[in-house]
């Protein structure tokens, strides 16, 4: 493997660590609605478990109310199951052909925890960027037939590469704080 693969692999590792990272902050609810919320909700349909979105549409219309729209209206009851045994705290309400989300204020001492949890979730990312580098940098150290400065040039771009991904965590951090602690 040459140095430029080697650097190019860390990236990648770095990058799917910061898309991770993304995911799992987003689906963490925060004063407002977003349908990522119920990304984590698996019903079940037709004798299996499959996620909310593939068998229906969810869209947030207001801040406070999120609306789901079931692809077939048999999966109504269950698709409302679903939500209710998801463990998010929420209380759908069917209405015809559609069930409505509304979502409750958060607490104060509950807006605290789930600032805490983003903390260990980021925390989860760093981590899987500084696994990257590890990696990475055992890899440019055992290519014997490298020129030095070569591996030294490979080590600084893993390097810059690194502090880029972990600066994007922590942007991702404070943006998703600020939402949550914003009532």
């Amino acid at each position: 493997m040459t140095l430029q693969e080697i650097v190019k692999s860390a990236r990648d590792g770095m990058q799917k660590a910061v898309e991770n990272t993304k995911k799992a902050l987003h689906g963490i609810r925060s004063g407002k609605g977003s349908p990522a919320l119920l990304d984590t909700v698996r019903v079940d349909a037709y004798g299996t478990q499959v996620p909310l979105v593939q068998v229906a549409m969810v869209s947030a219309p207001e801040p406070r109310m999120l609306v789901v729209q079931p692809f077939d209206k048999s999966l109504s009851q269950a698709i409302e199951k679903a939500i209710r045994d998801a463990n998010l705290g929420l209380n759908p309400q069917s209405q015809g052909n559609l069930i409505r989300v509304p979502l409750p204020m958060l607490s104060e001492e509950r807006r605290k925890e789930l600032v805490k949890i983003c903390g260990k979730l980021v925390e989860e990312g760093r981590v899987a960027v500084r696994q990257a580098r590890t990696d990475a940098m055992a890899r440019i150290k055992k290519g014997d037939k490298m020129p030095e400065d070569e591996k030294t040039r490979a080590e600084k771009d893993v390097q810059k590469h690194t502090d880029e991904a972990t600066k994007q965590i922590e942007e991702q951090l404070k943006a998703k704080e600020a939402e949550i602690l914003a009532v």
